[in-house]
Order: C-alpha cells, then structure tokens, then sequence
C-alpha cells in the first residue's frame, strides 16, 4: 500500500468524526498516541508488537491532521526528503 493509499483510507473511514473534533481535539488525540508510545519505550523490555501498535496510531492520527488540512503527506515526504538528504544531498546522511 503506498503511504497515499493509507491516507486517504483514513479520510474516509475518519473525516467526518476528525472534522466535528477539529485539528485541536486531533492533534490531541496524537500527542496521547505519542505518550503512550513513549511509554512502552521507557520498559526495560520492549514489547514490539505493542510499540508496532502505537507507531501505527501515531502515523494514522497524523494523517488525521493532514487530511484536515488538505495536506498531501506522500508529496510532503517527497519534496522533504528527495531520495536523499535534503541538506546535504547525500545516502547516507553525511550532515554534522
């Protein structure tokens, strides 16, 4: 699935109760995604399927956010981070 397909499967299995909670209330919604990743982070043993879980809802809220803002993310990624580093153009990263 290409990251253009996700987020318009989230559009529309989410628009309606995203646009009634609003960016504030999603952006919410995140940032608790965020936490609860950070979280499981902190265990000393990591549960992978449960961190998988939670990098997955943090990607799907983001985009949440982007579809109310009528944002492109695979073309935002693209234009970011153009198959190499956008600051010192090289793969790997040779930045300092």
């Amino acid at each position: 699935m290409r990251f253009s397909e996700f987020q318009t499967l989230i559009k529309e299995l989410y628009f309606e109760k995203d646009h009634t909670r609003g960016i504030k209330g999603t952006f919410i919604w995140l940032i608790e995604e965020i936490g609860e990743l950070a979280t499981l982070l902190k265990e000393v043993d990591l549960d992978d399927k449960k961190i998988s879980e939670e990098i997955a809802d943090i990607i799907a809220w983001t985009c949440s956010i982007a579809n109310l803002l009528n944002i492109d993310i695979e073309k935002a990624l693209m234009q970011k981070y153009p198959n190499k580093c956008s600051k010192c153009n090289s793969i790997p990263c040779k930045c300092e």
